[in-house]
């Protein structure tokens, strides 16, 4: 009497077959990095919303590629990486974000101006490092008119509610650089009774602008400050 005896299964097609039977996807199957980023860019640009950090909006231009990355990634090995939906929602978070925040930030800029003053940006005040320190010619063309410019209340002003403080361009001069050169700071004065809380956020600021023609210097400086602002208006 003979038996029957079963072929050998190679050990290799042993491991997989019930994979293959249910469709030939492996076990395991990577999540795409890719995707992963674009969510972490997502999430680093968000702060761009706010005025002081528009900067980081360009975050989300990396966080797009991210997922477009992603998405096709997976579409050429689907067997090795999973994560494509999440490639998908990285992807439109930030082109959400990078249209919404634009335009937000476009629409401000266009009517943020009140009527009757005239948009100034800090660096036409400033001299060049690579010269002697003193008022530009702009700043001499500007002397007594009606300007609104942006800028950061350097800490050395004061805590608390101030009615008179010294306004630097951008964060590295307000917090890293040490005292400034004269022509990056203005000398703010506001009208009687009027305040404002010392902080790190920009602030925007409408005012008659001045050449300090005695070249004096605020309290804790020693620097002399050429400009100042009577202001009107400060957000």
């Amino acid at each position: 009497m003979t038996t029957a005896t079963l072929p050998e299964v190679p050990v290799s097609q042993s491991l997989f077959s019930d994979t293959e039977a249910s469709g030939g996807d492996f076990p395991y199957r990577s999540l795409s990095r890719a995707a992963i980023a674009s969510l972490v860019l997502f999430f680093l640009a968000l702060p761009g919303l706010l005025p002081t950090f528009e900067p980081l909006l360009a975050l989300a231009i990396f966080g797009i590629i991210a997922g477009v990355v992603a998405i096709s990634t997976v579409r050429r090995y689907p067997h090795e990486y999973s994560g494509g939906l999440l490639g998908q929602v990285g992807l439109m978070l930030n082109a959400f974000l990078l249209v919404g925040g634009t335009s937000m930030h476009t629409y401000i800029y266009m009517t943020e101006v009140p009527d009757g003053y005239s948009r100034v940006a800090f660096y036409e005040l400033q001299m060049p490092e690579s010269m002697p320190d003193g008022p530009t010619s702009r700043a001499a063309e500007l002397d007594g008119a009606s300007i609104f410019l942006k800028g950061y209340i350097h800490p050395s002003s004061g805590s608390g509610l101030l009615n008179r403080f010294v306004l630097v361009p951008d964060l590295g001069t307000c917090c890293f650089g040490g005292e400034p050169r004269s022509s990056s700071m203005i000398e703010v004065i506001l009208p009687r009774g009027q305040s404002v809380q010392a902080g790190l956020m920009r602030r925007k600021l409408a005012g008659k602008f001045e050449l300090n023609r005695f070249n004096t210097s605020p309290d804790k400086f020693e620097n002399p400050v050429f400009y100042r602002l009577k202001a009107d208006l400060v957000n």
